[in-house]
Order: C-alpha cells, then sequence, then structure tokens
C-alpha cells in the first residue's frame, strides 16, 4: 500500500474516514431507498444555497465539475441568444471553449489573472453589448485563488432582465452565497470540493421558471439539464443514466458532515483560518501569496517562486515524501504553485506542513 498524505488541493481533496467508509455500500440504482437518498442530497443543497423548492430545484449530474456547468451551458441558452462571460482565469476561458463547441454566439470579457473581475468592467461590457441575454462568471477562480465579487455583480446584472450563471465549483458549501439574494439562476458546483464528498458528479442550482423554460433547447443528450430534472421529478429521484451510487452515498455521508461542523459558516471560519495561518507562515519562509488580501480567497492559495531557480518538481516531490501533496501553478504570466486547504484540513495539518516546508528549504540552502 502507498503512503498515505494529506491532499491540498482544490478537489479532489482529503475526505473523512467516515465519508469514506460510506462507499461500502453497494446500491440498485432503481431501488427505492436509494432513490430517496437523491432526493435528500436535493433537498440539501437548496437548504446550503438558502432557496425554497417551490422556486428553485437542485439537478445532480454524472461527471466531474466542467460536466455541471457543460450541462448549463449547452441546455439553457436558446439559438437565438448571447452570452458574455466574464474570466480572469482557465475556468473562464474553459466556458468559451464550451460556448465555440456548441456554437453559442458571445462575447469575452478577459481580465487580468491576478486581478477580480469588477461590476464597473461587467457593465460597460453589458451596455456595449445590449443584446447579450445571458452572463456567466467564476465565483472562486481557483487558477490564482481569486475570489471574484458576485455580490456586486449579479444582482445588477440580472436586473437588466439577463439570466445569470454562477460557477461555485470550488466556493459553494465553503463560502455562504445566499442564491436567492443574489437573484443566479444557475449556481453549479460539485461533490469533492467545499461539501468535502468525492469526485463523481456535479449538481446545479436552478430557477425552476427557467428550467421548465428550456425544454427542448439541449445540445446533448447525456448533458440535457431539463432531461434530467424531469426525469427526477417524475420517479423521485431517479437518474436518467447510471449514477455514481458509491459517490451519492458518501455525498450524503458529506453533507451531514457538513451539518455537524455547524454548517457553512463554521467551515468558512475554518477554511479563512487555514488560509490566513498558510499565508502567514508562508510569508515568513520567503514565500509571496499573489494575489492581495482584498480579493484573496479562502479555498486555494497561490505562491509566487521564491527566485528564479526555484525548483517546483524537487520541492513537490519532498513535500509528498513528507506527507503533503500540492498543486502546480496554472497562471500564465507569473511562475507559481498553488496550495489549498479545503477538506479535512485544520490547524494542526497546516503547522506540520510549515514545518516540513521549513525543513525543505532549509536543506536547500
Amino acid at each position: 500500500m502507498e503512503n498515505e498524505y494529506l491532499l491540498l488541493t482544490p478537489g479532489p481533496l482529503t475526505t473523512s474516514k467516515t465519508v469514506k467508509k460510506a462507499m461500502e455500500m453497494d446500491y440498485c440504482t432503481w431501488d427505492d431507498e436509494y432513490k430517496e437518498i437523491t432526493q435528500s442530497i436535493r433537498r440539501s443543497l437548496l437548504r446550503i444555497a438558502q432557496v425554497t423548492p417551490n422556486e428553485y430545484t437542485a439537478v445532480p449530474i454524472q461527471g466531474s465539475g466542467t460536466y455541471g456547468v457543460e450541462s448549463v451551458i449547452s441546455s439553457v441558452i436558446p439559438e437565438h441568444c448571447k452570452l458574455l462571460i466574464a474570466m480572469n482565469g482557465a475556468y473562464g476561458e474553459r466556458i468559451s471553449e464550451m460556448a465555440d463547441v456548441y456554437g453559442i454566439n458571445h462575447v469575452d470579457l478577459k481580465v487580468d489573472e491576478q486581478q477580480p473581475v469588477t461590476a464597473d468592467l461587467v457593465k460597460a461590457e453589458l451596455e456595449a453589448h445590449p443584446d447579450i441575454t445571458h452572463f456567466a462568471m467564476i465565483h472562486c477562480e481557483t487558477t490564482t485563488g481569486i475570489l471574484n465579487p458576485i455580490e456586486e455583480i449579479i444582482p445588477w446584472v440580472k436586473s437588466q432582465g439577463v439570466s445569470t450563471i454562477v460557477d461555485a465549483m470550488s466556493s459553494f458549501g465553503g463560502i455562504p452565497i445566499d442564491v436567492k439574494k443574489l437573484d443566479i439562476d444557475y449556481l453549479i458546483s460539485s461533490t469533492n470540493k467545499c461539501i468535502q464528498g468525492v469526485p463523481g458528479f456535479a449538481f446545479v442550482i436552478a430557477r425552476k421558471s427557467q428550467l421548465e423554460a428550456s425544454k427542448g433547447e439541449a445540445r446533448t443528450l447525456s448533458l440535457d439539464l431539463y432531461g434530467q430534472y424531469a426525469e427526477m421529478e417524475k420517479n423521485h429521484g431517479k437518474w436518467r443514466f447510471t449514477s455514481p451510487t458509491h459517490v451519492v452515498h458518501a455525498f450524503a455521508q458529506a453533507l451531514t458532515e457538513l451539518e455537524i461542523e455547524g454548517g457553512v459558516d463554521k467551515r468558512y471560519q475554518r477554511y479563512s483560518e487555514n488560509q490566513q495561518q498558510l499565508t502567514k507562515g508562508m510569508a515568513e519562509l520567503g514565500f509571496k501569496q499573489l494575489i492581495s488580501d482584498e480579493w484573496q480567497s479562502p479555498i486555494i492559495t497561490s505562491f509566487r517562486y521564491p527566485s528564479d531557480d526555484f525548483d517546483f518538481h524537487a520541492f513537490y516531490q519532498k513535500l509528498k515524501k513528507a506527507g503533503f501533496v500540492i498543486y502546480p501553478g496554472k497562471i500564465s504570466m507569473v511562475p507559481t504553485f498553488r496550495i489549498g486547504n479545503i477538506g479535512e484540513v485544520y490547524h494542526q495539518n497546516i503547522s506540520e506542513l510549515l514545518d516540513a516546508i521549513a525543513n525543505i528549504t532549509t536543506k536547500a540552502r
């Protein structure tokens, strides 16, 4: 058996022993007990989103988070409509790629990777393109760890009669998001992020009136968001195609553990304290945070290489041997690496990580 290590990544992440154990149970996808697990998950997600089932629904989609985003992009934007995509990293750019694949008319608002998307930039773009019907943006852009201010942007965009799509992949469940108050039409996230489940399906919190109006608009079969919703409503939690049963059960357990911890507010507090402890300790070791504190998320942090001759591969391997796995950088202009602090990660874990980095850097001198 390989040595165990702590995943300090933005998902997949280190899960609890009880979440792992939940995957030992085999289920039949048609079984009423299993379908009720799916229904309970859907209800829990609506509570976390702070919405009611008469106005919103939660729709799981098989696959990674990208599958969930693509299910929305390919399903809910009619042929005659136009999409504005705000992007300051790889995941906003990925939405643009999806729009290209499906032939969706779109405008790309490109922002420097080290800067947030701002309300002024979005307003200017909408004024320049009054035919925009849909708007998509990333909440926590894990390319850098930047947190975009959806609270300042989404309500105004919605007030202009534009449908709103928020990729909250790395933030939902770990940062409080009031979906109703913000007037979000579609919010997308995944099992293996802040709710601390394992990879296997994404989910969409959707305004029912908009989702139901999208019937027949889907450009794919398996990613038809309305089709999945209609099947689950008709057959009480039955997925259209084979679902990841073990992942579903593990996610139900993860949702229970989120509630036991004290809900999203408490988890947000733990993540924030982890991130602040990490940044402070890394600064003392000579590693500078890439994003300013004003826009830094509590999810994942990018650090600049401390010197031109810094060998990330060697650093990574030594950290892995010490019991920690981190992420390489994804930003295009500045050499960085990333450390996440979501999942089953606590104060003591960050202290142990900083000790390991101190040991590695001391020996390298």
